[in-house]
Formats: structure tokens, sequence, C-alpha cells
């Protein structure tokens, strides 16, 4: 920001509870000092200040991403993109042209990300010799589009030693479980410079989308304790959204967990995130209580105990900080589910709530597991794209689960059971698009599952900040007081959102006095024009403001 201290943004709108009609606000410093209208504004301005015209732009709090992987998201900015490939022939040849070109590698390995054999007419995959043709030999890690299963080329196999490992298939190029965790940490750069610079075009990326902060799952088995030290050791860049993390390792007792976070030498919030209970449904790995439909007698994996799960929500209990697991499969909710009962009959149901704990994902919950989620004040950190990329019929869910795709990623059940709620985007799996993310609850496939367009909004600020125990109750929102954390949007129209019979429809009507959010079916997307948290300039479009 300029280095005067006052601020006012004028001639727009302003999204506020406290003043639906506020067409402008003065920032003091890093705080919201006050919200009118633009008659009271052109009363208030004075030559003290530093005036910004907003043009009819939108001022609204700044988004929060609940689920991110950094290392990844970077990584995955700078590798080749996969995600538009339709075949294996395809694969291969964006692979040979990549490697012709000399592009998308890091560490000496050729990475690219983004395939889904969902999506092709043909989903069998190329084999090991192929890629290995396709390469030129080279090293190659290709994710997939959810991260838990990647094709591994046979340099890469045998320098990382995956033969013989779990989830390695005897000649085959598919890494799961213990092997994917292996060819990850041989494919992943390891230079300190890399490794910055792999975060800061991650958070820049993040700044030009509206997010004030973004919530690392930092986990052993993903970017390590060496990747979460060195983004604590960015030390909260004044350009750069807030980093949150939590660090995704199990524990068996209090004086575990302890040590645990005494020897990580970063803070983290506390022993939650992607410590992964299961997998993911497109690798076929998150664990189901019956057969895949597309892969009769094959349920998944489920990768921790109830028992385990009891203990390590005991002890984080007993620590006072936050535990949370990674389940996305109905069978692997009943251990989670299972393991908070063992929790609270340790150390006391009310401790348990009173814990704050949460879940990543949770995408198949019934009535009643929403109940006792509820019941346990377990927030459930979701990613609406997962139901726009894959929830439609005919689509992935469909084929792996046949009907029990109808009811998943449940927000509106969820939420009317009291369990909280908000959201973020498993980059790299989906892209940091907040706008998208809204869209995506109020068009959910299952239109009983939809929400209102404020309460998604809501989901990706002020209840994330909810989410993460944040102290300050003002966090997420625009009113007098509240830390000036925010974004301007440029957007075809405002309006409101409101619901009848569960078909969305939009209104103007004044009498709603709910403040206004950009419309989603027009032709542009809003487009971000500004971001500051705390009064602090982290992105700025060309010309804006000028």
């Amino acid at each position: 920001m300029p280095e005067r201290a006052l601020t006012l943004y004028r001639n727009g709108s302003v999204y506020s509870a406290a003043d639906p009609f506020a067409s402008a606000m003065l920032v003091d410093g890093g705080t919201v000092a006050w919200l009118g209208s633009e008659q009271a504004a052109s009363s208030i301005a004075d030559s003290s200040m530093r005036i910004v015209d907003l043009d009819g732009a939108l001022v609204a709090p700044g988004f929060v991403d609940s689920h991110v992987h950094l290392s990844d998201t970077g990584e995955a900015l700078a590798s080749l993109d996969l995600s538009g490939v339709r075949s294996a022939a395809g694969l291969l040849e964006a692979l040979e042209s990549a490697a012709g070109a000399g592009d998308g590698g890091t560490a000496g390995v050729l990475r690219g990300h983004g395939w889904d054999e969902s999506r092709w007419d043909d989903q069998t995959l190329p084999t090991s010799e192929e890629l290995a043709r396709a390469a030129g030999g080279r090293a190659v890690f290709l994710t997939r589009v959810d991260v838990h299963s990647a094709l591994v080329s046979p340099a890469l196999a045998a320098s990382a030693g995956l033969s013989g490992l779990d989830g390695m298939d005897d000649g085959g190029p598919l890494a799961v479980r213990e092997a994917l965790s292996a060819a990850r940490a041989a494919a992943r750069p390891t230079d300190p410079d890399d490794i910055r610079a792999l975060h800061s075009a991650a958070l820049a990326h993040a700044a030009a989308t509206g997010h004030v902060a973004v919530v690392e799952q930092a986990a052993p088995h993903l970017g390590g304790a060496d990747d979460l030290r060195a983004l604590a050791a960015r030390g909260g860049a004044a350009d750069e959204p807030e980093v949150l993390a939590y660090w995704g390792q199990l524990v068996g007792s209090a004086r575990e967990g302890r040590e645990v976070l005494d020897g990580l030498g970063a803070p983290v919030l506390g022993l939650a995130g992607d410590l992964t209970v299961d997998g993911s449904i497109g690798s076929r790995t998150a664990l189901l209580r019956a057969d895949y439909a597309d892969a009769p007698g094959h349920r998944g994996h489920g990768y921790l105990t109830a028992g385990q799960i009891g203990e390590h929500v005991a002890a984080c209990t007993e620590l006072g900080v936050q535990a949370g697991f990674h389940v996305i499969g109905d069978g692997g909710l009943d251990r989670v589910l299972d393991g908070f009962r063992r929790a609270a009959d340790a150390v006391g149901s009310d401790r348990v709530r009173a814990a704050g704990h949460r879940l990543e994902h949770a995408e198949m919950v019934g009535e009643a597991e929403a109940a006792a989620l509820a019941a346990l004040a377990v927030t459930v950190s979701a990613q609406p794209l997962f139901d726009a990329a894959w929830g439609h019929a005919g689509g992935l869910y469909e084929r792996r689960l046949g009907s029990r795709r109808e009811g998943m990623n449940p927000f509106a059940r969820l939420l009317a059971a009291g369990v909280p709620v908000c959201f973020g985007s498993d980059s790299p799996v989906c892209a940091m698009s907040p706008w998208d993310t809204v869209r995506a609850c109020l068009t959910h496939s299952d239109p009983d599952q939809r929400i209102s367009a404020r309460a998604a909004f809501i989901g990706h600020t002020r209840a994330a900040w909810r989410a993460l125990r944040h102290a300050d109750p003002l966090m997420g929102q625009l009113v007098p007081g509240a830390p000036a954390s925010f974004a301007v949007w440029r957007a075809d129209e405002l309006m409101v959102q409101v619901a009848d019979d569960r078909v969305q429809a939009w209104s103007t009507d004044p009498r709603a006095r709910t403040p206004l959010l950009p419309a989603l079916d027009t032709e542009n997307d809003p487009e971000c024009l500004q971001t500051v948290h705390r009064g602090r300039e982290l992105y700025r479009r060309s010309g804006f403001g000028a």
C-alpha cells in the first residue's frame, strides 16, 4: 500500500453486513475505519487521504483457501500441463514434445500434472516402455489430477528404488501409496532456492486470485518438514498472502505430540490436514463400505485404524491443538467417527468439542454422519470444485460409485445439521479460483445439496478464519475495526442470490438487505483488481488506482 495512512475507496460497492448499501470504505493503516455512502465519502474526503476511485468495482473480504499444497502448486505452474490430454497417445505426444524442448523439468526430472484417464474414451494408461521412449530416457513423474497416483518412468523408478514397494505394479508405470511417496520424494527439487521459487510462484498466484491467506496442508509424505520450515522462513512477507499450516503426522500420546510439535522448527496450528485415513476416488484408494462399481472386489485402502485415530484425537485434545484427517470415502469416515468416539470416551466429549478438530474433504457424509460431526463440533474443509469436475451424470464419480454419487459433497446437509464448513481448492488438484468455487456451490450436481451464494462466500472467507480458531472474530468481514483484508473485483453485474424451492435465481431487490455479490451467470468472470491484507497490498492489476 502507499505510505499514506488513510485510503478512501469510493464510487463502488462494499460487501458488508454492517452496511449492505455501502459504496465507500476508509482504511486507516491496517484497519477498516469507516463504511458509508458516496455522499458521505465526499464530505469526509480531504487532502490527507489517498483516494481510490473504484469506478463501480466491488470491495469484498479477501478469500482464504482452506486447503492448498504450495510446493506442489508451484511445481504444477511450472510443469507440463496434462489437463487437456484425452488419451494415452495424447499424453505421450505431449511428453515427447516437452522432452524435446527441455520443458517441465525440476531437479533433472521431467514433471507433468493433471492427467485424468476418466475423461478418456479409452482409459488404458501408457506402458513404462512407452513413457521411456517418449521422454528420451529421462526420469519422468506425471501426477494424476488428484495427486494420489502418478505415472513414473523406468529411470525414476530405478533411482527412487520403487521395485518391491507397496503400490508399484510389476512392470507398470503407475505408482500409488508407498511407491508414490517414494517417487514424489525422488522427483522433488532439493535446492533451497528452487523450493523458495516454487513457494513464491504459488503465493503470487494466490494473491492475484483474491486470496489474503492460504492454509498449507503439510505432511511427512508430501513436502516434508524441510518444505514446511522453508515456508516459515519467509516470515510472512509483506507482499504475500498469509500462510497458516497444519502438520499431518500421527501421534499416539500427548507427550509424543509435544515432541513432534517442538521438533518441527516451524509454527503449525495442529497435527491435522493431510493425515491420510484413505486416498481418492479417482485413484480408487478412497475407503468405501461397498465395492467400487467399476472394480468389483475392491473397496480402496485404509491407512489408519479407528484405534490410531482415537489416540491421535485424544492426544491433540489434551495438547489444546487441532487434530484432523484427510478422509473421502464412507468407509474411511466410519473409521474416523469411531476414532472420535473413542477419543471422547478417553478425554471427555466436551474437551473434544472445544478443540475444534477438522476433516479435509469428507465427500461421502450421510444424515447420521452429519449429525455425529455436528455433535463433535468437527469442521469439514471441503472442495466444491470436486463436484464441478467429477460429480455430473456420467462423470468419474458415477463410474466409480454408481448411484452412490448422489448426495456426495453434501454442503446443504452439513450446514443444515450444524456442521461448520469452509472451502478450498486442494490446489494443485483444482485451481485457486474462488468464484468458480462459489459457482460450484450454486450449480451442485445434486440440487438438494446446493447452497446460496452468500453461504458459499462466507465458507470461503469468514468461516475459513473460524475453522482456524483465529483469535480475531472480525477476520473475514468488512466492518469498522476489522482488519483491512479485502480484494477489489470488476464484475459485469452485482446481484443478490435468492432461492425458491431450491431453484437458484438472481434478484436485485434492495429489501433483502443482503450485501451484493457478483452475478456468476454473465459473460465474464469477476476480475481481481487488487488484493490487500491487513492494509498491505499483495497484488494490483496494472492501471488500477492510478
